[in-house]
């Protein structure tokens, strides 16, 4: 961890644990966008901010898929399938993040999360779309495995930075298969664990993972995710959708404000 002011840099690193259980429990999303910027500002690395995010994703979507389980929201078929695509993307990304600069890394990070922002809003105030339900024209298998080719590149932007695809895993499923709105998040929080799991792997070979501010900000995680997993079950996806995008939209200023000074 870096050593400034350590009362307020823990203080703030468990706080920005419990907004990642929020993210994760409530709509499957990686911690990234909210570890990521608040670890760079504190001084670290983008490379070792996205290790220590990954590390904080496995600890943080162990609990909260433990929680989908037991309310039965969870795919299993497609969330392994899906994971196992994402080991493969992730080692080889993890592996050509080291041989890339920072600067172009985090452009790309601010661009990935322009996209998802404009996502969460669109779900959240615009006109809900009539899904394909493409998974009745093919078997399920060939659906399974289509989804498995997909979530190789899914992989790969684990590996370089950082995203664990939750919401793109949610893409995916909502592509491939009919589950309700809950099942796609627990689905995709399993997907997630695989991704981030196998990025972790590749990030502390590489010795670009700070374990301290990581199993801090997993353990401050863990209660808030298992509260806001619950939550999620009770609450209006608009409104979540609302809440993220505006999220969403603070880490984009916070990066940008990095990147031009």
């Amino acid at each position: 961890m870096v050593k400034s002011q350590p009362v307020l840099d823990i203080l703030i690193i468990i706080i920005v644990g419990v907004a990642v259980g929020a993210l994760t429990g409530m709509t499957g999303s990686s911690g990234v966008l909210v570890v990521v910027p608040a670890l760079s500002l504190m001084g670290f690395t983008f490379q070792r901010s996205v290790g220590a995010s990954l590390l904080v994703d496995v600890i943080t979507t162990s609990i909260v898929i433990y929680v989908y389980l037991r309310k039965h929201s969870v795919y299993v078929r497609s969330g392994i399938f899906m994971g196992l695509g994402a080991i493969i993307g992730a080692q080889i990304g993890s592996r050509v993040a080291v041989s890339i600069s920072q600067h172009p890394l985090e452009i790309a990070f601010v661009v990935l999360t322009a996209v998802l922002a404009s996502q969460m809003y669109r779900r959240a105030f615009g006109k809900p779309r009539e899904k394909k339900n493409i998974h009745l024209t093919m078997p399920e298998m060939q659906a399974l495995l289509l989804a498995f080719a997909l979530s190789i590149p899914v992989g790969f932007l684990t590996g370089t930075i950082g995203t664990s695809g939750g919401i793109m895993f949610i893409g995916i499923t909502m592509l491939l298969f009919t589950v309700p709105a809950q099942k796609m998040v627990g689905t995709a929080t399993l997907a997630m664990f695989f991704s981030a799991f196998s990025g972790t792997v590749g990030y502390a070979s590489l010795g670009l993972i700070d374990f301290t501010a990581a199993v801090i900000i997993g353990v401050a995680s863990l209660a808030s995710g298992i509260g806001f997993s619950y939550l999620a079950h009770r609450t209006s996806e608009k409104g979540i959708y609302a809440a993220i995008g505006t999220v969403f939209l603070v880490v984009i200023f916070v990066e940008m404000y990095k990147i031009i000074l």
